[in-house]
């Protein structure tokens, strides 16, 4: 069983939040939050989003990137970052079962540092003229194509 994790860059938006972690908590994944959050993490909107998901979801908050990345570092785990910047197609990057798949804000992605350290970046391809996917729609879109290439059952 494959031990994806999603990771939220600073989320701005509660009701996408929880969406991820109903998600998240559907599919055995855990979250993590790395903040500060635009948001009061126990605001009731994240948790009407979530509803009594909430409850199942593996949930780890950050309280920095550095934070994160340290952790990150000690687990040993893989960063694929989500960005609009990214040359490759998540459906051509070869995904590992312990990979943290890494999406930004809702409002300006990730800073640089952050781009810079992730070890893959992928795309989702839209028609011209569109500036992004929701959050949401992206962790699931990309999420699916992760578990399947690591045989998620």
């Amino acid at each position: 069983m494959p031990d994806l994790r999603i990771a939220l860059y600073q989320p701005d938006i509660a009701g996408n939040t929880g969406t991820i972690l109903r998600f998240a908590a559907c599919l055995g994944l855990a979250v993590d939050i790395i903040e500060p959050a635009g948001f009061d993490i126990s605001d009731r909107s994240l948790k009407r989003a979530g509803m009594d998901y909430l409850a199942t979801v593996t949930l780890t908050r950050h309280i920095s990137w550095d934070r994160f990345e340290e952790w990150r570092q000690a687990s040993g785990r893989r960063l694929v970052l989500a960005s609009t910047k990214a040359a490759g197609l998540y459906t051509d990057f070869a995904y590992r079962p312990d990979d943290i798949l890494l999406l930004g804000r809702e409002s300006a992605g990730v800073p640089d540092r952050v781009h810079e350290r992730a070890d893959g970046r992928v795309l989702i391809p839209m028609v011209e003229g569109q500036r992004s996917i929701n959050v949401a729609l992206s962790a699931a879109m990309i999420c699916g194509e992760a578990l399947r290439q690591t045989g998620f059952a």
